[in-house]
């Protein structure tokens, strides 16, 4: 799926046609089927079978069968990628952007005060945003050390 998205992409498409879509749709049902065939559900505790109270709650079930299941649930977000090739394939950035914030709280246990925290994640934000529409990140530090305002390229 990644692939045909990646070969679609310099045609100028914005999404796959529906013909090709679809086909790879089919193949990912199969593949899930598949997994579900290779991690059933877990069976109910002996003690639910003779007659003994049932337990409440949801039935534990293994990681595979955790990730199978939202899958199936969120197929239609999982898939986004080929419906629109806006969205990315996967979510590193996102990870990227958030895993700054975990370091100075690692490191120093956390901010010093709240303004502190705001400060930092305002100028991470900042700097991320200037990266991905391809400008440099010192560039942006200069400037605004210099007192001038910045401006981003926003899509319209």
């Amino acid at each position: 799926m990644r692939r045909a998205v990646a070969q679609a992409r310099p045609t100028g498409a914005s999404q796959l046609p529906f013909s090709q879509r679809d086909a790879l749709r089919a193949r990912y049902e199969a593949l899930w089927g598949e997994g579900v065939a290779a991690n059933p559900r877990s069976p109910p505790p002996s003690g639910e079978l003779d007659g003994a109270p049932r337990r409440r709650g949801r039935r534990k079930q293994s990681p595979a069968r955790n990730l199978l299941d939202r899958l199936w649930t969120d197929e239609d977000e999982a898939l986004l990628f080929l419906d629109d090739f806006a969205v990315p394939f996967d979510n590193n950035q996102a990870e990227r952007d958030l895993r700054m914030v975990k370091v100075p709280q690692t490191i120093g246990g956390t901010f010093r005060s709240p303004s502190g925290a705001q400060a930092f994640c305002r100028l991470r934000s900042l700097l991320s945003t200037w990266r991905k529409q391809g400008r440099s990140a010192l560039d942006a530090l200069e400037t605004l050390f210099a007192g001038q305002p910045l401006t981003l390229q926003l899509d319209t």
